[in-house]
């Protein structure tokens, strides 16, 4: 396959990514979740960059492209929450991010991506959404600040911007690796 697009103008959420990625391939989606399962991501809520990295390390039969995936993007991650928080990468802290949860279905969107094999992926201006979230440090507006520091390293915000949080943390650092340039 030469190159895939996302259109991310109303949704850029890990499930919409996925869901982008597996558009028109024929049982892709069931058989990228299989194999994310017998990967053995344990369901536990990872805390430090360092768990994570080890997780992805342990992680069984995953070519060894997909963990470099993964940890390039939570790499991402970690210096977003240290830009947030004035702290060093190797000290940030991972909320949501760090649960299990969201380590597989970044295994699954990795998997997925190299299992298709685009030369080269393009995306639409993502849509981040408005207004405000809870999250473990209380109310805040959307985007999260982990959020808006990824934004801010060149990925472009699609307008108008509609209610809720429409773009997270994980999703953005999905998008910053892999999206090699936004069209309309």
């Amino acid at each position: 396959m030469a190159s895939m697009h996302w259109d991310l103008t109303q949704w850029a959420t890990r499930p919409f990514i996925f869901d982008e990625v597996c558009a028109g391939e024929d049982g892709l989606a069931q058989g990228i979740r299989e194999q994310a399962a017998a990967a053995g991501v344990p369901d536990e809520h990872h805390h430090h960059l360092s768990d994570i990295l080890s997780t992805i390390d342990n992680l069984a039969g995953v070519p060894d492209t997909v963990r470099n995936d993964m940890r390039a993007i939570y790499t991402v991650l970690a210096e977003a929450e240290a830009h947030v928080h004035g702290s060093e990468v190797d000290h940030t802290h991972f909320h949501e991010v760090g649960e299990g949860s969201h380590i597989q279905s970044v295994l699954e969107i990795c998997l997925a991506i190299r299992s298709i094999g685009p030369d080269r992926i393009t995306s639409t201006a993502v849509q981040v959404g408005s207004g405000q979230i809870q999250c473990a440090h209380g109310l805040t507006d959307v985007p999260a600040p982990a959020t808006a520091a990824i934004l801010a390293r060149g990925i472009p915000i699609f307008e108008p911007r509609l209610d809720g949080e429409r773009c997270t943390p994980t999703s953005a650092a999905l998008i910053f690796h892999f999206v090699d340039e936004f069209v309309n």
